[in-house]
């Protein structure tokens, strides 16, 4: 008896950069979204990366173990890109990305930045070409969960969505939707709910191609 095969899965990285827990809008967000996509997709594989959590900063040793060969690269050189690889690795298995994005003081959080710092890396995510920058991880597919307090989301001042979509657009991502929960403060809970039932539009629109990918 042939043994079945196991049913493909859509590999999705959720990022979470929000500093608060419980009451974080962009988690609640990524949650729901989550949960449409099981329930549209059915076989699932989710990766967490909680950046709120801790990364490091990009130092004079990264920055020299970097841009050294790999081939050429000593031990110290080789463990202060440890953790860059690991984030490195993530983002290259996964078909799909979920970035909850709080805007602070109308830019993402420190965190996020740090790990876009990580994750860009010449010869592994981006390249120069004859014509130049040239991004290798194309072919995946990215959800922005954007949150503001006060700033409209995609207005004068957001310079954390145009900013995400111009480095993930730089790394070759070019598939990337918006999910906004903007201007919480004056508008409240319609917020939430606008951005929930823009994650039901989009699920009809996207649910379907999903499903058939994974």
């Amino acid at each position: 008896m042939d043994t079945p095969l196991p049913s493909p899965s859509l590999r999705v990285l959720r990022v979470d950069a929000s500093a608060r827990d419980a009451g974080s809008i962009t988690r609640d967000l990524a949650d729901r979204l989550l949960a449409g996509l099981r329930d549209r997709v059915g076989n699932l594989e989710v990766m967490r990366r909680d950046v709120a959590r801790g990364l490091p900063f990009v130092d004079a040793a990264w920055i020299g173990a970097n841009f050294t060969d790999p081939d050429a690269r000593d031990p110290a050189q080789r463990e202060a890109l440890v953790a860059s690889d690991a984030l490195v690795r993530e983002v290259m298995a996964a078909d799909l990305l979920v970035i909850g994005v709080p805007l602070y003081n109308f830019a993402v959080p420190a965190s996020l930045k740090a790990w876009i710092d990580q994750i860009a890396r010449a010869r592994l995510t981006f390249r120069y070409g004859e014509n130049g920058p040239v991004g290798l991880l194309g072919g995946k597919k990215a959800y922005l969960l954007v949150a503001s307090g006060g700033a409209e989301i995609e207005g004068a001042a957001d310079f954390a969505t145009p900013w995400l979509r111009y480095v993930l657009n730089f790394l070759g991502i070019d598939d990337i939707t918006v999910i906004a929960a903007g201007q919480g403060m004056r508008r409240g809970e319609a917020a939430r709910e606008a951005a929930l039932a823009r994650i039901g539009e989009v699920l009809d629109q996207h649910g379907p191609a999903l499903a058939r990918a994974a």
